[in-house]
């Protein structure tokens, strides 16, 4: 399973990647059916359950997207806040997190124990969103679209949306204070320049052994 998986909307998810995903259902804030990829929904508890016990409730809004769900979305958009702002702000169809099953819009419950309803309400809970943001890697998580990033995410600030990366990949992400497209830029640089290092090793050992063969 990559966990790594870019998908931003000029990455299109793969659709032998949608049709390998194993996808858990669960419930979200409002009682409606959703679905997570299994690593994903577990590592979600896990985070869940230790902000519960910091008193911070939280439960998932969205979760796995199909394609046609997309669609739905994009088009709803559209229709009522115009191409320009839907462009702005909902993924492209088959270019959306969502369809990974990694990808999960938390929801933050209210003082008076209700949940807020649409992103403006939930924007005005942005300062306690904020303080759970220190906590996500260490259960697999990143912040997937966070604030002064929006030319190289393409989206902008959500406080809400959280990418299941595994541990590992998270901490790191969290520590270069970097995002997905940016860590994995790196590490693909990485890979290159070990590969060329790797060649001119290689060169030099040939090298020294034609040396070593013409003294003999």
């Amino acid at each position: 399973m990559n966990y790594k998986i870019l998908v931003n909307k000029n990455n299109k998810i793969n659709d032998d990647y949608l049709s390998e995903v194993k996808l858990i259902t669960t419930k979200n804030v409002d009682g409606i059916d959703v679905q997570l990829e299994e690593e994903t929904y577990e590592a979600f508890l896990k985070l869940q359950k230790f902000l519960e016990e910091k008193g911070i409730i939280v439960g998932i809004s969205s979760a796995f997207r199909t394609i046609e769900r997309q669609k739905e979305i994009y088009q709803r958009f559209i229709e009522v806040y115009g191409k320009e702002y839907a462009d702005a702000v909902v993924a492209p169809v088959g270019c959306s997190e969502h369809h990974t099953g990694l990808a999960v819009d938390i929801n933050m419950q209210k003082e008076d124990g209700t949940w807020p309803v649409g992103n403006n309400e939930l924007m005005a809970q942005e300062p306690e969103l904020v303080k759970t943001h220190q906590f996500l890697a260490q259960f697999g998580f990143i912040l997937r679209y966070p604030k002064d990033k929006e030319n190289i995410t393409g989206y902008p600030y959500e406080p809400w949306h959280l990418r299941f990366v595994g541990k590992e990949t998270a901490k790191k992400i969290y520590a270069e204070n970097c995002t997905l497209e940016e860590y994995l830029k790196r590490e693909e640089e990485e890979k290159w320049n070990l590969k060329q290092l790797s060649e001119k090793d290689i060169q030099q050992e040939v090298t020294v052994i034609k040396k070593l063969k013409k003294k003999n």
